[in-house]
């Protein structure tokens, strides 16, 4: 800067930390990716889906707003820790990329430190992705709720399309992922539209597996807590018998079921 002119020459001052709205966060080992995760709960999803077990983590307005540093700031504190664990950092919510922007500073900066990055999501905002944000992205969690139109829309209020050509783009750009599959009795547990999920995902070359993840209720006292109806408290939870059936059905269009 020359003196007395209030100039900067020749330099470039660092882009302000772009803000975001988070929920919370916590240490996982299980389906949120390989290893012990520390997951990262965004706030904000524009789908009502009937078996959420989050609904805290709907509405914008319920989160607290924090920068990129300072979510940067708490990961790098477990960073050795979910390293040596085989882990990483895993994106979720909500719907992370309601806030893409926020959610692709969070990768890109996980990745320069060397950090295995997963983005689970239902893909219905696919869209918002930018191919920076998924090349900054190790594994995509992808949430397909069901195959059946009229079941997805009942089942979540949105279109099925977008998540669908979310899928094929990842196979296109080479982004591996695994779809999470919630089975629920009466709802998606249908052998025709699990048979139909099954061949559109071996017609993709970058799913390394399917998680068949049984339906279960242990969000029901946040529904009581925030006054609102759990749509689904009289729905069974899947019995044994279901979920080796579907997981075969999946086995059996030559894919990794889990």
């Amino acid at each position: 800067m020359k003196a007395g002119t209030g100039r900067t020459a020749d330099r470039v001052l660092p882009s302000p930390s772009v803000t975001g709205r988070i929920h919370s966060w916590d240490l996982s080992t299980g389906v949120d990716g390989p290893g012990t995760r520390f997951v990262l709960f965004l706030s904000g999803c524009p789908l009502r889906c009937l078996y959420c077990a989050n609904p805290d983590t709907w509405h914008m307005r319920d989160g607290r707003q924090a920068t990129v540093d300072e979510v940067m700031a708490e990961i790098s504190r477990y960073q050795g820790f979910v390293t040596a664990a085989g882990g990483g950092v895993t994106l979720t919510g909500g719907e992370p990329l309601l806030q893409s922007a926020f959610a692709g500073q969070i990768l890109r900066r996980c990745r320069e430190l060397g950090l295995h990055t997963a983005l689970d999501t239902s893909g219905f905002l696919g869209a918002r992705a930018t191919d920076e944000l998924l090349a900054d992205t190790s594994l995509v969690l992808l949430d397909i709720k069901s195959f059946e139109v009229p079941t997805y829309r009942a089942l979540t209020g949105g279109s099925l399309a977008p998540t669908l050509n979310f899928a094929t783009r990842l196979d296109r750009l080479g982004v591996p992922v695994r779809i999470r599959y919630v089975l629920v009795p009466g709802w998606t547990d249908d052998e025709a539209a699990v048979d139909g999920l099954a061949s559109f995902t071996a017609g993709l070359g970058n799913v390394e597996q399917i998680d068949v993840l049984p339906f279960h209720k242990l969000g029901a006292a946040k529904y009581d807590a925030l006054g609102i109806p759990f749509p689904l408290r009289d729905t069974p939870v899947p019995d044994a018998a279901l979920v080796d059936r579907v997981r075969a059905q999946f086995r059996n269009h030559g894919l990794r079921a889990l």
